[in-house]
């Protein structure tokens, strides 16, 4: 398995066992998952982290650990993510990322996905999306940051009419 470079201050890594209670951990903080329709319980990581794995096994990619080179703390993760839901964006390549709260503000997002970036550019993916809630502001940022534009916004197809979260924003970049 082909993993991005590290950074100055981040290896994006393959998912090891012990990394399942600090992703869990993540995925229960309701910091964390403001933008998401609900927190993950310990099980529900469990699967997500299987369905990681699966990922990497069928596309060669995935969301990769992100782990602090100073301490080697486990931060979250960033990655890249084949589009699985209908309505227009199936097919396409999504780079996504999530960190525990604690290292929000530090610009990890940002570092890591610039790498991914430019990982994505040497497996010849000639383009990637991102998308998130309209007013999340962070990763709309982060989305900014790493040079991608806003195209539009949408109605996420996996959140039913009326959800205060189904309106999100479309950032893209082609890759050079």
């Amino acid at each position: 398995m082909l993993f991005p470079p590290k950074t100055p201050r981040l290896a994006l890594r393959a998912w090891r066992e012990k990394d399942l209670p600090e992703f869990a951990a993540m995925n229960a903080d309701e910091r964390v998952m403001e933008y998401f329709p609900a927190t993950l319980t310990a099980e529900e990581s469990a699967d997500l982290l299987d369905r990681i794995r699966d990922e990497f096994s069928t596309e060669g990619f995935g969301p990769y650990a992100v782990e602090r080179l100073s301490d080697g703390e486990l931060l979250g993760f960033t990655g890249l993510h084949r589009v699985t839901f209908s309505g227009g964006l199936e097919g396409q390549v999504e780079i996504l990322w999530r960190l525990r709260h604690d290292a929000w503000g530090q610009g990890y997002a940002t570092e890591a996905g610039r790498a991914c970036v430019a990982f994505a550019a040497k497996l010849g993916i000639p383009e990637l999306v991102a998308f998130a809630f309209v007013g999340n502001e962070r990763s709309r940022r982060v989305m900014q940051k790493i040079g991608m534009e806003c195209v539009g916004e949408f109605n996420h197809p996996a959140l039913p009419e009326g959800h205060p979260l189904r309106r999100h924003a479309l950032y893209h970049i082609l890759i050079r």
